[in-house]
């Protein structure tokens, strides 16, 4: 039986997808004490990247946009993993974005609102975090876009 954050995600459309797999030594998803961080996770759909390439280049900013909104879908993903229950999220803290940036791209806050206005539709109030976004050179498997979350849960 899902919770009420499945049922909103079904609502809009929206399936929970698995957890990405580490693609290094890491975890996708680290619980330390009532915090959920989740390791960065690019716009991966069934093990694969839909695109590949700089945004303002062979990405557009509506095609990365569309993928900040997978990118926060699988970090959703991660945070089920070690919290059991996306029902446990008290509130999105932070969400920190990364564009594979072309030189004279600036318009990485734009792209992560795909990943933010997910949130926000998903959680509501609990969904509206401080943010950060940054323009990179490169990002793991050429993605477009990567993103980390960090939420509070509500004590069990």
């Amino acid at each position: 039986m899902s919770g009420a954050v499945e049922s909103k995600l079904a609502e809009l459309g929206l399936t929970l997808p698995e957890v990405v797999p580490p693609l290094a030594a890491y975890q996708p998803a680290v619980l330390s004490g009532v915090y959920v961080y989740t390791a960065g996770q690019l716009p991966m759909v069934e093990g694969k990247l839909p695109l590949t390439g700089k945004v303002g280049a062979e990405v557009t900013p509506e095609e990365a946009r569309d993928l900040a909104r997978v990118c926060a879908l699988n970090a959703l993903a991660a945070v089920k993993s070690v919290a059991g229950d996306l029902d446990r999220i008290a509130r999105v803290v932070k969400v920190t974005g990364f564009v594979a940036s072309a030189a004279d791209f600036t318009g990485q806050p734009a792209v992560l609102n795909g990943a933010s206005e997910l949130l926000g539709a998903v959680l509501g109030d609990k969904g509206v975090h401080a943010r950060s976004a940054v323009g990179v050179a490169v990002l793991p498997l050429d993605a477009p876009v990567e993103i980390e979350i960090q939420v509070e849960l509500t004590v069990a």
